[in-house]
């Protein structure tokens, strides 16, 4: 199926056509919402208003099209397919919430989000095995962006960054 046909929702648990990337399609779709990062990280409420709209719908985009993704013929349920990149957009906005911008905090957010989705060390691989459907695939990027924050954090108000 193209992307354009595919159901609205797709096209925005797909963030934007970026989680379709052959090539690390999480870290793609974590760079895709980066212009959206900057247009309102100088607006602090609307950050704000964003991010809770993404943590919003998130469980119920990410569910419905992990639905739709289901393989077939075999009956297993994809629990996270790659091409979805909703949770990485709200990993890495999570992560630098509340922060002022600088160019070395994007750098440092980005690179600790990834390395902690990526990595999953527990409790993240905990959740990522235990809690499935669209609240999984939230929740595990929800708890390495809250890892990559306690260290960005710590870099930050220590001086380090």
């Amino acid at each position: 199926m193209s992307m354009y046909s595919r159901p609205w929702y797709h096209w925005l648990a797909f963030g934007l056509g970026s989680g379709l990337s052959p090539w690390l399609p999480g870290t793609m779709g974590t760079l895709a919402v980066i212009p959206i990062y900057w247009l309102v990280v100088p607006y602090p409420m609307l950050y704000t208003a964003v991010l809770l709209f993404i943590l919003a719908v998130g469980p119920w985009l990410c569910g419905r099209t992990a639905r739709d993704l289901q393989v077939r013929g075999g009956g297993t349920q994809a629990i996270d397919p790659p091409a979805i990149v909703w949770d990485e957009w709200a990993g890495l906005l999570l992560t630098l919430w509340g922060l002022p911008f600088s160019w070395p905090t994007l750098l440092a957010g980005f690179l600790l989000f990834r390395f902690f989705d990526m990595l999953k060390p527990w409790p993240i691989s905990w959740l990522d095995r235990r809690i499935h459907g669209g609240m999984g695939i939230m929740l595990d990027d929800l708890a390495a962006a809250l890892a990559a924050t306690v260290v960005l954090r710590t870099l930050l108000y220590g001086g380090w960054l």
